[in-house]
């Protein structure tokens, strides 16, 4: 048997042994190839030198080559080996092929050690493939790190393409490549000090444990932040421009500023003396240069004014020198090269900066991205505007002469989408504002993603990040990628929970935003629980034969509760910051309603200088409803208003026919459908109700929001708060001889607008006159029986005409809601908020009532100064007047709350889960003098001249004559699954 050995082990060069009788030479070179070893070692270009017998027996030897063996491997498969070699059974042996087969199993960097040997057999040549796999990865641990987490140190590894992961092949290099990225994410961290020695352990077979000892040492602090040469700002100043060192305080507050360092990075010290130099250029001074900053580790030392005692750790201080120069004026923006746009104002008018100001650069960056921007508009994707500065040191001027390569016009090739395996393409690209063949348009891609991602079919798309563009500039045109990630587009589930409105409530939904992948959306929902029961069917058709016109249909049947006391009852065990006299004075009923909703809108694609997307619309709403009172107070109202002609009384609360007409104009550059980050909405719609029904009125509603991306307490594109607003105004009113009804009169309070107060307790108060049926009792407090020789008669009853304090609602209201969310982890967010509302009655003759429906009050007797026989005599007519008026006090009250909420978005309801505490600043708090029906004289001589009639006098004047007390409540403490805006 002759043997031949290829071998290489990790570390060294490739061993190359004979079995000749001349003691072999072992050769070993690092990185050089099989061909270069040999011919060194050997003195001979030739790859296989053998012995004087195998030199006679080789005219004779087989050089058919049998099936490769592979003796060693654990984790990779044989297969996966043989698949590597060139050199395959029945192939002739050729030595330089076995080279090659060495060389292709090594570049796979899975082994230590591998060797190729030789074995000549009577039938054929066997090659014997040894092989040592490197080590996996089967542990990686941190001992001793504290200032970052795993995960920061997983997340730093990702960023900086570390391939450092359990079940990975072990390679020394990579474990210095993550020595070094760690060291640098420690200093990041205030640790420069930091020692990390990596041990390695062997766990057999074949894997190793790999710990990180860390010794982080002292932190270092951001210490003394000082300048040289800056006579013209202040070292408050430059230091207030250094974002990332610069202590933490509060801003100009001169003493307070400076409160807690900031941890030194090195890092980032460069950054900050940038931001130092653009703080001149932004107050004129173009030519300053900041000199390398200068840093100095120190013993922390001194007294810590929190603690006390001692200072520890190390502080570092930066001096940074600086030769300020002259301030300059800006002279003129000139431009040359500029071919498509001719029009030097339209150019101009980018940039915000005025001549004779100032030279700000940070004014005049943006106004060269608005020219890019402008440019990018008309097709011209690599425009380039190179300024060129000219100084007029005489008078102080700077000149900037942008040199402008507009390149050519770029026209849309091709428009591409990748992940949409529902969603058909159609679809897609009925929202782009670009179609393939039409010059490129920056602004109308902008905002064919904004449309995209307010369908919400997929996850939130960027324009930087998920579209692509492969320019051919030699044809002038441009492929657009689009990669989108589709949402589910089936919602099957159980939602429920608590809220002011509907109380406690749980249901079964289906809905489905991408109906066969066609955009349609069919929605299924019912809900039943203590205040709200409902059912609809609803299905929408975003593109009406294949017209932008949107089509909406929807039947439900509901009822609702409308009664504030029974509804925080049900969620905290009590009627909420009312008592029972309160609850009284609210307007408590149901209403049963079933209908349907007919609904046409269609985006005004036009109006792009809005950057946003616009859409007209109207809706068709027929309902059937019918209202059940739950106290006196409610039913007064709801059967003496007039809002239905010709009927009063019990009557006019079953029938109610309603026939809307809605016209709407809706605006939106939200950069998503649910929570919102940037961009802002508005919304109006106006309703109609008259063409048909039996009600007439009209309601306008108007509502903006806006939204911004928040860093601290600055706007910046970066940020991951957000700051949100909203604005809304609401009005309605009767026409045609009718007020409005009562059920659709504005009450506000609750989660919805202003959370802490009661929901739907924000409103106006009126007095309402009612007929009560008054006991004549004796001073002992027993009753005056019509007839003593009878009992089964009754007692003596006196008709007194009275007044009730119910809350009436307003025609109008004015809503004000900022909110500060910080997003905490994934679908929980912690928020600031404050809430302004004012409710009120600004048409009194809104408050007209049904002349049938008061003469059932006005036409009875009352009093009962006589009493002969079981009957009155002696009664008296009262004139009630048509209008109701408002309680003084109530109408013009403003509301506000302010405070914090934690809000966390539930898995399976799929809505927000808020615990709140609102403080309320402005409520109203007063006593309200009671009004009597008539004067005191006349009240007086409703009674009986005698004793009993005295004592229920008295009793009735405590009763009905007494003030009454209104007090909202001055904090709030609730839970709730809802939302405001």
């Amino acid at each position: 048997m002759r043997i031949f050995t290829v071998k290489r082990e990790s570390g060294s060069s490739l061993n190359h042994q004979t079995t000749t009788p001349v003691r072999p030479r072992l050769c070993r070179f690092r990185h050089a190839s099989a061909f270069a070893v040999l011919a060194i070692c050997t003195g001979s270009a030739s790859f296989l030198t053998v012995s004087a017998e195998a030199q006679a027996a080789a005219p004779g030897s087989p050089q058919a080559l049998c099936q490769p063996q592979v003796i060693g491997n654990r984790r990779i498969p044989k297969e996966s080996v043989l698949a590597r070699l060139f050199s395959h059974q029945g192939d002739l042996y050729d030595a330089a092929l076995v080279e090659r087969d060495f060389n292709s199993l090594w570049n796979t960097g899975y082994f230590d050690d591998i060797h190729i040997e030789r074995a000549d057999t009577p039938a054929c040549v066997q090659l014997i493939v040894v092989v040592r796999e490197k080590p996996t990865i089967r542990e990686i641990n941190y001992k001793g790190v504290n200032a970052v987490s795993q995960s920061d140190i997983l997340d730093r590894f990702k960023k900086a393409k570390v391939p450092l992961t359990v079940e990975s092949q072990y390679d020394p290099t990579k474990i210095k490549r993550a020595e070094v990225v760690l060291a640098e994410l420690l200093g990041e961290h205030g640790h420069q000090f930091a020692v990390i020695k990596t041990e390695v352990k062997n766990i057999p077979p074949a894997a190793v444990a790999i710990t990180f000892n860390v010794k982080e040492g002292p932190t270092v602090k951001v210490g003394k932040i000082e300048f040289t040469g800056n006579e013209n700002l202040s070292d408050r100043t430059l230091r207030a421009a250094m974002k990332n060192l610069k202590p933490i305080g509060i801003p100009h507050s001169i003493i307070l500023e400076n409160l807690f360092a900031k941890t030194f990075d090195a890092s980032k010290l460069d950054e900050d003396t940038e931001r130092v130099r653009q703080a001149y250029r932004e107050r004129g001074y173009f030519k300053v240069i900041p000199s390398e900053a200068q840093s100095k580790v120190r013993d922390a030392g001194g007294l810590n004014p929190f603690t006390l005692r001692p200072s520890t750790g190390k502080r570092a201080d930066i001096l940074i020198p600086i030769e300020e120069g002259a301030r300059y004026k800006l002279g003129g923006i000139n431009f040359t090269g500029n071919k498509a746009v001719t029009n030097l104002k339209v150019l101009r008018a980018q940039f915000a900066q005025k001549d004779g100001e100032y030279f700000n650069a940070t004014k005049f960056g943006e106004g060269i991205k608005a020219l890019q921007k402008a440019y990018g508009q008309l097709g011209y994707i690599n425009f380039v505007g190179q300024p060129v500065p000219r100084f007029d040191e005489a008078k102080k001027l700077i000149y900037l002469d942008i040199d402008i390569d507009e390149g050519k016009p770029f026209y849309v090739s091709r428009i591409e989408f990748t992940g949409n395996t529902i969603t058909r393409d159609k679809v897609i690209r009925r929202e782009l504002l670009l179609e393939e063949g039409q010059i490129y348009n920056s602004q109308l891609w902008d905002l064919s993603i904004l449309r995209l991602n307010q369908l919400n079919y997929f996850e939130a798309l960027k324009a930087d990040q998920d579209s692509e563009s492969r320019q051919n500039a030699d044809e002038g045109t441009v492929d657009l990628l689009l990669k989108l990630k589709e949402k589910g587009k089936n919602s099957i589930g159980l939602n429920g929970g608590i809220s002011g409105n509907s109380g406690t409530f749980i249901g079964l939904n289906y809905e489905t935003n991408n109906f066969l992948g066609l955009g349609e959306t069919l929605s299924v929902q019912a809900n039943v629980g203590d205040l709200s029961r409902n059912l609809s069917l609803g299905f929408t058709e975003p593109y009406l034969r294949n017209k932008p016109i949107s089509l909406g249909v929807q039947v439900f049947t509901s009822k609702y509760d409308y009664n504030p006391a029974k509804s925080y009852g049900i969620s905290n065990s009590a009627s909420a910051n009312l008592t029972a006299a309160q609850t009284s004075q609210l307007t408590n009923y149901n209403t049963s309603t079933t209908g349907l909703t007919v609904s046409l809108s269609e985006p005004l694609r036009h109006l792009f200088a809005l950057k946003g997307v616009t859409r007209v619309g109207v809706s068709f709403a027929l309902s059937r409803s019918s209202i059940s009172t739950f106290n006196d107070n409610t039913r007064n109202v709801f059967q003496s208003l007039a809002f239905r002609s010709g009927v009063a009384g019990q009557n006019q609360l079953s029938g109610i026919i309603t026939s809307v007409i809605s016209p709407s104009f809706t605006f939106s550059s939200l950069d998503r459908g649910v929570g919102p980050h940037n961009g802002k909405d508005f919304n109006a719609t106006f309703q109609i109700a008259g063409a048909g029904g039996n009600v007439k009125y009209i309601r306008p509603v108007v509502s903006y929001r806006q939204f911004f991306p928040m860093k601290g307490l600055r706007v910046s594109r970066e940020g991951h708060n957000v700051l949100g607003y909203r604005l809304q105004f609401a009005h309605i009113e009767g026409f045609g001889g009718e007020v409005a009804p009562p059920a659709d009169r504005i009450y506000t309070g609750g989660e919805a607008d202003v959370r802490g107060f009661d929901v739907r307790s924000s409103s106006p108060y009126t007095f309402i006159p009612n007929k009560v049926e008054f006991n004549l009792t004796n001073p002992d407090g027993t009753l005056v029986p019509r007839d003593p020789t009878n009992p089964t008669l009754g007692n003596v009853q006196i008709p007194l005409p009275i007044y009730r304090l119910v809350s009436i609602g307003g025609d109008t209201s004015f809503t004000a809601n900022v909110e500060y969310r910080i997003p905490i982890a994934n679908q929980v967010t912690f928020a600031f908020f404050n809430d302004f509302g004012m409710t009120m009655d600004l048409l009194p003759g809104q408050l007209r009532q049904n002349a049938a429906g008061l003469s059932t009050i006005s036409s009875p007797l009352y009093g009962c100064p006589t009493f002969v026989n079981g009957a009155c005599f002696g009664g008296k007519k009262v004139e009630f007047p048509l209008q109701l008026n408002n309680v003084p006090f109530t109408n013009y009250v403003p509301r506000m709350s302010t405070g914090a909420e934690l809000q966390v978005i539930l898995p399976i309801v799929n809505a927000p889960f808020r615990l709140y505490y609102a403080y309320n600043a402005l409520r109203l708090y007063r006593d309200v003098p009671q009004q009597l029906a008539v004067d005191d004289a006349t009240f007086r001589s409703f009674f009986p001249n005698s004793g009993a009639g005295l004592f229920s006098y008295q009793q009735a004047l405590q009763y009905y004559g007494a003030n009454y007390t209104l007090r909202e409540p001055r904090k709030t403490f609730r839970l709730s699954v809802s939302t405001t805006f």
